[in-house]
């Protein structure tokens, strides 16, 4: 039995971030005994869990809904992740064309002519 700031130290993580996951739904609240809210080895495991995800670059609302499949339910599993991982290719995709942009401004800006600066140019007239 822990409390909540040894739970914290335990798993290293603020104490607010505790609660913070307590309030969206993600860790459940103990019922006080004497004053105290004492976590078990189930909590231990559920912010080990959340950590681990988090670290894999799930979104916490992600991270809700595995928090609720059985270990059995890998066809629903799959499917978030396959969720995220689309998510991070069109992320990856909106990212090169970025540099592609960013790079041709570049490039613009070494072979000017003239005196005026054409990614200020190009930003003003936009």
């Amino acid at each position: 039995m822990l409390t909540i700031g040894k739970l914290a130290k335990q798993c290293q993580v603020n104490v607010e971030t505790i609660r913070y996951y307590q309030r969206i739904g993600l860790m459940r609240i103990p019922e006080t005994t004497q004053s105290y809210r004492y976590y078990n080895s189930q909590d231990i495991e559920t912010l080990s869990f959340i950590q681990k995800a988090k670290d894999a670059g799930l979104q916490l609302s992600e991270i809700q809904e595995l928090l609720q499949l059985q270990l059995e339910d890998r066809e629903q599993v799959r499917h978030v992740i396959q969720q995220r991982l689309d998510k991070i290719d069109q992320r990856i995709q909106e990212l090169n064309s970025l540099k592609q942009r960013l790079s041709t401004w570049i490039d613009e800006c070494k072979t000017a002519n003239n005196n005026c600066c054409p990614i200020l140019k190009e930003l003003k007239n936009s």
